[in-house]
């Protein structure tokens, strides 16, 4: 028995892996649904709320251990003396989430109607994902709606958001098990499902877009690699270098011009003449610029708005801030084991922003300022107010150049049509991008590029139904179903 649960064990992590392939840079989604469909199979077989659970932990261990791989990244950067907590790290993490999804295998037995499990463990496991992002600071990365980042299905976010989608990918993927009584429909409704999602978006992206604002913005992507972004020999030509790519000619008058995060080699406040060099590169045209800042309390991630002459127009101070990244709880004491937040200088790592999270930028209007990490959430980009665009200064040169910035590109797609606003985004590294309000990319750059791109700033949409409401819909539709779902069990006993 110990031989064929072990088998079943290896069986659910292969299939976790293979879901994994849906997300970025692969977007597989075939294989994805196949994948998760075999779970389901796998799960339904099981008599118990353990042995489910141990299936929907393991389906998720190789879920998230291929798709969060690139999590490893910073403890592996040359120099770096925390190399032997990249396996930890990975799976830890993966762990942790896994207990989601096992708690959501483990709980469909127990509510499992007329002998079925599929269609309580699609509810539940949306839960799971929607759980996810929201507790002990939440993460929701991978998402498993997320498979349809670079297809039509992405559009149906701006009415059902990221857990929507989640659900829309699990019902594609399930129903065939739901409706197995009806050999012709179990084939027929999954794909009408499908064909129906698909056919939405692909409307949606063939109405005419906005025309663009007429607004030019240039992104500075400086590609300094993390290793050498704080050599002292190397610190110099990366300062030079964005400076000389902002002082490049364009074809038309500049609007604005974006550095990415942390680009800047002096704390924010102590360096009014290299605060004057920036402005005297750009002509006097806005720059943002991302840097740390020196504040009561300590050091904060901020995003600043330089005006002509040096002058500080506006300052974002990151309020969202990455676990054992930025900060460490406890900091202090663990810096004395050598352990603190990769990102940070001091044991107890950043302090968390407060204030206002709209920028108001002269000639563009109201936007919503996020620094790397914040734009996974999708609360951090609502506001009561209506921003003109949302605007993201990253450094991704943390996730290496092989599927973290890539899925980072993905959400933010994501972002920009769940709230129908374009989105602006300037990685150290690369990919730096313009979308518009229906998530396409207007101009992009290369990985481990330095260059700069100058693009015309979209128009937004009307506010989408996303926007308005969030993820409550959803919550009350997930709470009711878990509750019909317990009335219906009761009734069969």
């Amino acid at each position: 028995m110990k031989y064929k649960r072990y088998i079943s064990e290896s069986f659910a992590f292969g299939l976790g892996s293979l879901a994994a392939l849906g997300q970025a840079p692969w977007s597989i989604w075939p294989i994805a649904l196949c994948a998760l469909l075999l779970s389901f199979i796998l799960a339904q077989k099981c008599g118990n709320f353990r042995l489910a659970g141990l299936v929907g932990f393991f389906t998720g261990l190789g879920y998230f251990t291929i798709s969060l791989f690139w999590i490893t990244e910073p403890f592996l950067l040359e120099g770096s003396n925390q190399g032997w907590l990249a396996p930890f790290a990975l799976l830890l993490m993966s762990s942790g989430l896994s207990l989601f999804w096992a708690l959501a295998y483990g709980l469909s037995v127990l509510l499992r109607y007329r002998g079925d499990i599929v269609l309580p463990l699609i509810v539940l496991l949306t839960t799971a994902e929607l759980l996810r992002t929201k507790l002990f600071s939440g993460f929701p990365w991978s998402l498993i709606g997320y498979v349809w980042s670079d297809h039509p299905i992405s559009q149906l976010s701006a009415v059902v958001g990221p857990h929507g989608l989640t659900m829309i990918t699990l019902l594609i993927s399930g129903l065939p098990l739901v409706l197995k009584s009806y050999k012709f429909i179990r084939v027929i409704v999954p794909s009408f499902l499908l064909v129906g999602s698909w056919s939405y978006g692909y409307l949606i992206l063939q109405t005419p877009d906005y025309p663009p604002t007429g607004k030019i913005v240039r992104l500075i992507q400086p590609n300094a690699p993390q290793n050498l972004k704080w050599d002292t020999e190397m610190v110099p030509v990366f300062w030079q270098r964005q400076l000389n790519f902002t002082k490049e000619p364009s074809t038309e008058p500049l609007d604005l011009i974006v550095w990415p995060e942390t680009s800047v080699p002096f704390l924010l406040r102590e360096s009014k003449e290299s605060l004057q060099n920036i402005s005297k590169a750009a002509s006097d045209v806005p720059v943002i610029i991302g840097a740390n800042d020196r504040v009561e309390g300590g050091i904060r991630n901020a995003l600043a708005l330089v005006g002509s002459k040096g002058r500080l127009l506006a300052t974002y101070h990151k309020k969202h801030l990455v676990p054992f990244g930025e900060y460490i709880p406890f900091g202090e004491v663990f810096s004395a084991w050598g352990l603190r937040g990769l990102a940070s200088a001091d044991g107890a790592g950043y302090v968390e922003g407060t204030g206002e999270r709209f920028l108001e930028i002269p000639g563009i209007g109201s936007v919503i300022p996020l620094i790397c990490y914040e734009l996974i959430f999708p609360r951090n980009v609502s506001s009561k107010n209506r921003a003109r665009l949302i605007l993201q200064i990253t450094n991704d040169a943390w996730f290496g150049s092989f599927s973290g910035p890539f899925q980072h590109l993905a959400q933010a797609k994501l972002r920009a049509i769940e709230q129908g606003l374009p989105l602006i985004r300037v990685a150290n590294t690369g990919i730096s991008a313009v979308l518009n309000s229906r998530g396409e990319v207007v101009a992009k750059t290369s990985m481990n590029e330095a260059t700069y791109i100058d693009v015309n700033i979209p128009s937004p949409r009307t506010e989408t139904i996303y926007a308005k409401f969030l993820d409550w819909p959803m919550i009350i539709f997930l709470s009711l179903s878990i509750l019909i779902l317990s009335f219906l069990r009761k009734r069969t006993y």
